[in-house]
């Protein structure tokens, strides 16, 4: 049984103002959406502006929250800094930070560039601690009891290959989730993670792999409860865990992946993928990524 309702009562998160980084699409999109209809204030930032503007309207339209879209590179404190001045300035103060920007490559490690290594390690290690840095300093000096949530993965504790970038940076989040928890502490303010299994968007996994390998390696096939999860169901667990109703909760990493971490690192199936069927993944991906052709 998926459950796609709602599990907080209404108004629970009123009061808050939080920045999910990320937040244009995916689970970003849809955490910020279930935010917004409990009451919260949300800022959503990522590189394109025309996107998350886009989401903002679209948000508002829906839940009738407010909705603040900035451009930002997490990889650049001064825009960082930017994005939370600019939220203070419109809704008075940030309560809450979701980690949700993410970078990943699933490739044989040797073929990766040390630039495309680099990029996703700076997005996902680096752009997380310098957004939890920038935030942790102003709740301590504004007395400020935050909160912030990291979404990382199972094979940030497991190990997976093909992922190898991303599971290292996961990992580092995942450490300076607890190591933080504990420091911030005295100040009241609470750090958690989510290590979420695959909650795919519609397409999203065949436009990575072609037709053949995308049936063939169908996560519903792999997961003990036989399919993936629903948006819903991770808003539910994130808006719990920014909520007060988590007072009690900081240090934690969550895992909501239908029993797929008990067989093992989230892509280790890639083995059985051969170096022919690399070179036709790639094509695949440069497709599914290339940036629409400008018509100015």
């Amino acid at each position: 049984m998926q459950h796609t309702q709602g599990m907080l009562r209404d108004g629970a998160l009123e009061g808050k103002t939080i920045i999910v980084t990320g937040g244009g699409s995916g689970l970003g999109k849809s955490m910020s959406t279930y935010f917004l209809k409990l009451g919260a204030n949300v800022v959503i930032c990522s590189r394109r502006l025309d996107v998350i503007e886009s989401t903002a309207r679209e948000l508002e339209e829906l839940t009738g929250g407010k909705v603040l879209a900035v451009a930002c590179d997490v990889r650049k404190p001064e825009q960082i800094e930017n994005v939370i001045q600019k939220s203070i300035e419109k809704f008075g103060s940030v309560e809450v930070l979701v980690n949700n920007s993410a970078g990943n490559f699933i490739s044989p490690t040797e073929r990766l560039s040390y630039k495309a290594v680099d990029t996703v390690v700076d997005i996902v290690l680096r752009g997380t601690y310098y957004f939890t840095l920038a935030l942790g300093k102003y709740w301590i000096e504004s007395k400020i009891k935050g909160t912030v949530l990291n979404i990382s993965t199972t094979y940030a504790w497991t190990g997976s290959g093909w992922v190898v970038p991303s599971a290292m940076a996961k990992a580092g989040v995942l450490t300076m989730t607890k190591s933080l928890a504990f420091e911030w502490a005295d100040h009241g303010i609470r750090l958690n993670a989510i290590a979420p299994g695959p909650f795919p968007t519609k397409g999203a996994w065949d436009r990575l792999f072609p037709e053949e390998l995308a049936n063939k390696f169908a996560f519903e096939n792999r997961i003990p409860l036989q399919r993936v999860g629903d948006h819903q169901e991770l808003a539910n667990l994130a808006a719990y865990l920014v909520s007060d109703f988590s007072a009690y909760v900081t240090g934690e990493v969550i895992t909501l992946d239908g029993g797929e971490v008990l067989g093992g690192g989230q892509f280790n199936f890639l083995k059985e993928v051969s170096d022919d069927q690399w070179d036709a993944i790639e094509d695949q991906i440069k497709k599914a990524t290339k940036p629409p052709r400008s018509t100015e």
